[in-house]
């Protein structure tokens, strides 16, 4: 194995896309883990994975504080519909502890231009210095925004609203939905995009629940190390992690079949696998409409890799269908 710090595991690479391995190989073996020195904010700095497509252009761009975040909406170009544009929410990922409003902007901005609706991403407060359930409620704030002040402030039709997240952002997401629900009165969501999503923070390499957490101990980018730091730095108490703020899959099952149709994508190599697909499986038995999608050969961040790997874009671009049909089916 190679002396490199970020270097490929042997018990993962014979399975890896070999597209991917390549461009791990050029672009991320060198890099240091966050997980494996001291902490320290700076590590927020580190440059940004390459492989990304460009933001693309729309009609505005238009950041706004609150409270304790900040959101950026992506408006899309041309005269709004009657009833405002539709709206998705997305939470970028990074363990609850990295990433800003700026992650996955090439993406929010797609989902903009490409499903002509207002794409807004959300800077929500981070770990360790907030931990739980600063991130909780920040996402529930940004969603409040969005229904009572969305009409004003970016012709958003707040009955077609939309929310989605990566990793821990696919976390967040997932328990909008749910906290959606039990406020007064409830905010409708049309729809939850979860790419690689944290559904249950319980989970461990002796968890035989989920094959992959074992099965993907080493992999690149999410190995069991990393997950667990991340874990540790949001939630420093064990006894709040099976709290379904923090692990959406134990929900009633009252709430959890009020939630509304999914789009669950995950990749065949993250240790996240199998949560992602029985927390589908979990709404999909209580009646809730559930479509996902395993990709094969890709560890868990590639979303962000779009121009650089094939399997990369292909889970944009059905990430990207699925916002848009749900959109027109609304």
């Amino acid at each position: 194995m190679s002396d490199l710090p970020s270097a490929i595991h042997p018990d993962i690479l014979p399975r890896l896309d070999p597209e991917y391995v390549a461009f791990h190989n050029i672009h991320l073996a060198h890099r240091v883990p966050p997980h494996t020195i001291p902490w320290h904010p700076d590590i927020r700095k580190a440059p940004y994975i390459p492989g990304g497509s460009p933001i693309r252009t729309v009609g505005a761009v238009k950041d706004i504080s609150l409270q304790n975040c900040k959101i950026r909406a992506f408006i899309p170009e041309g005269t709004p519909p009657a009833e405002g544009w539709p709206v998705l929410l997305y939470i970028h990922g990074g363990g609850w502890t990295l990433g800003s409003i700026d992650t996955l902007n090439s993406f929010i901005s797609r989902q903009c231009k490409d499903n002509n609706c207002v794409s807004v991403a959300l800077d929500y407060r981070l770990a360790p210095e907030d931990p739980y359930p600063a991130a909780v409620e920040d996402t529930v704030d940004a969603l409040k925004f969005i229904y009572y002040n969305g009409k004003a402030e970016f012709n958003a039709n707040v009955n077609k609203i939309a929310v989605g997240g990566s990793s821990s952002g696919g976390n967040l997401a997932a328990i909008a939905c749910l906290k959606a629900q039990e406020l007064t009165p409830p905010i409708p969501i049309i729809f939850q995009l979860l790419i690689v999503p944290v559904t249950d923070n319980t989970a461990s390499v002796t968890d035989e629940r989920y094959p992959s957490w074992k099965e993907c101990q080493n992999t690149v980018w999410l190995c069991e190390g990393r997950m667990m730091w991340f874990r540790n730095m949001y939630l420093p108490d064990p006894a709040t992690w099976a709290e379904p703020d923090n692990s959406p899959i134990f929900a009633s099952d009252a709430l959890l079949a009020k939630v509304p149709p999914a789009f669950v994508s995950v990749c065949e190599l993250d240790i996240l696998r199998d949560e992602g697909l029985a927390y589908g499986e979990k709404l999909k038995s209580l009646g809730v409409k559930v479509e996902a999608k395993v990709y094969p050969g890709a560890p868990h961040q590639i979303l962000g890799m779009d121009a650089a790997l094939k399997v990369g874009k292909q889970q944009a671009d059905d990430a990207i269908k699925a916002v848009g049909d749900a959109f027109n089916a609304a």
